[in-house]
């Protein structure tokens, strides 16, 4: 072991409880009281040249290091953006399902728009309507084997105008 390795060891035997009990007095946190003794004697290791055990207690020292990182955790801390807990926001925000199935209906939204006139009435009347083919054929005023071409012919639009919009299922 080194003359630096021993001297770490003898400071952190010698002052590391004083030190923890020192941060406990400004973090309420048992584990971050001990990151910050440990960052403290890491500083500590890294700055050994500063510390001389002839010219007396360096627990002074130590106690500066350690109050220098409780100041730079604080501020960090600061520009750090705050959580805030409203109940009320979370309850009204929409779910990542409701997200999903709105921007489906919104991509759907912007395909049937590509479509011909006749194609999109056909696919609104039987599947957003929710009518059968003899009910879409009355509404529309055309006859029923018109609707089903149509439906059949508009589906395989959609799918290719959503295959250029790059949705892939």
């Amino acid at each position: 072991m080194t003359a630096d390795e021993q001297l770490l060891r003898a400071l952190y035997d010698e002052h590391a409880g004083v030190l923890h009990a020192f941060v406990l007095r400004y973090v309420s946190d048992r584990q971050r009281a001990e990151d910050v003794v440990q960052e403290t004697l890491l500083r500590a290791w890294r700055n050994l040249d500063a510390i001389d055990p002839n010219q007396g207690n360096p627990r002074s020292y130590l106690f500066s290091v350690a109050r220098n990182v409780l100041t730079d955790q604080w501020r960090a801390e600061q520009r750090r953006p705050r959580l805030v807990q409203n109940d009320e926001a979370i309850q009204s925000a929409a779910a990542a399902d409701d997200l999903e199935r709105m921007l489906d209906g919104w991509l759907v939204t912007e395909a049937l728009a590509r479509l011909s006139p006749e194609h999109r009435a056909t696919i609104v009347e039987l599947y957003y309507g929710g009518r059968s083919i003899a009910e879409a054929a009355a509404k529309l005023g055309i006859p029923a084997g018109t609707v089903k071409s149509r439906a059949y012919y508009a589906v395989r639009s959609l799918r290719t105008v959503l295959e250029e919009m790059g949705v892939v299922r």
